[in-house]
């Protein structure tokens, strides 16, 4: 489990310590608060120490291999035309700081560089063990429909797409899981083939809704349904199960209020078969849903983190509801417009 994450200079942030819940973390903020950098911060340390696991061979991790591999990550990750531009814009020069805090302090990790890096990191705390429960990145776009040929595309020719879009494709590739944990699978699985009106079918290399009525391609499933799908198809397979951690950037994206309720509740049950889950969101129906649901999952489950933008960067409070992490205005906006439409109405 990550317990902690400091940062210094990194993109909006100049300094910054976010403590985590093992369950759920929600990181509420307005456009360009850096919501989704917090998520692929984070996401780029855990997969490059996921996928040190598997080449290691029993070798423990090594400064110059992280030095390199981290800086690759986050270059991918990010899309910046060099590593020194995520750091905070400022006059001369700067450093970025990244360190995690897990709950086996074996994965414990710290890195910086600085705004003239090109291509490495300096490694200020090398893990004496790899994490290599590999985690799961979900975009804001969905990635069903991409699915086909995309990872073989990606790796032969240069393309303007995060690799977290290539490092899940990857994923959505693996088969059906058979064994003893089919009856979990079901569980999850049943309230998302409801709300598609369908199930998920990997044939030849590509994706299908399964329907009553027949197989859709899915290009031609409405896109809210592709997203349920891909979550679905990974909870199928049993990959999402075997891994620890689960980024998702705006899920309530392209999906109607039914939907968003269906998500928030598999989030949480996901929850608790013990993957730790963080979310990026502004979207006040889905908050409200996950503090409504939340009760239903054994209370203390979830942590709010909010983002704030002031003169000297983004400040973050946090906090176990929504009333701990400060004014936000998008939540604002939308007790906002609810009062002047009911007072719209009395005026009728």
């Amino acid at each position: 489990m990550l317990k902690s994450m400091d940062i210094e200079n990194l993109t909006v942030f100049t300094k910054a310590n976010v403590s985590f819940s093992s369950g759920l973390n929600v990181i509420v903020g307005e456009n360009g608060t850096g919501k989704s950098h917090l998520l692929k911060a984070v996401y780029s340390l855990l997969a490059v120490s996921a996928e040190g696991g598997r080449k290691s061979k029993g070798t423990a991790p090594t400064k110059n291999y992280l030095q390199t591999a981290i800086a690759e990550k986050l270059v991918g990750v990010f899309c910046p035309e060099s590593l020194g531009r995520l750091i905070r814009r400022r006059q001369g020069r700067a450093r970025c700081d990244i360190s995690l805090e897990f709950g086996d302090p074996r994965y414990n990790i710290s890195c910086s560089f600085s705004s003239n890096s090109k291509a490495e990191v300096s490694v200020d705390k090398v893990p004496s063990s790899w994490n290599e429960i590999e985690p799961i990145f979900f975009p804001t776009r969905e990635l069903m429909s991409l699915y086909p040929n995309f990872v073989a595309t990606y790796d032969r020719h240069y393309l303007e797409f995060e690799e977290t879009w290539r490092d899940t494709c990857l994923l959505l590739g693996a088969p059906l899981r058979k064994g003893p944990r089919e009856k979990t699978i079901k569980m999850l699985l049943e309230p998302l083939e409801e709300g598609m009106g369908g199930k998920v079918v990997l044939s030849d290399g590509r994706m299908y809704l399964q329907k009553s009525d027949g197989r859709m391609e899915m290009h031609l499933v409405a896109e809210g349904h592709r997203k349920l799908a891909m979550i679905a198809h990974l909870i199928a397979s049993g990959v999402l199960l075997d891994r620890g951690y689960l980024f998702w950037d705006e899920p309530e994206a392209n999906l109607n209020p039914k939907l968003v309720k269906l998500v928030a509740e598999t989030v949480l049950r996901l929850c608790k078969q013990g993957i730790q889950v963080f979310l990026a969101t502004h979207d006040l129906f889905l908050l409200r849903e996950l503090e409504l649901k939340r009760y239903d999952h054994g209370g203390k489950l979830i942590r709010f983190i909010g983002l704030h933008e002031g003169e000297d960067g983004v400040s973050i409070e946090q906090g176990d509801a929504i009333e701990d992490i400060g004014d936000l205005v998008s939540l604002d906006e939308n007790v906002d417009q609810s009062q002047r439409y009911l007072s719209m109405e009395r005026q009728e």
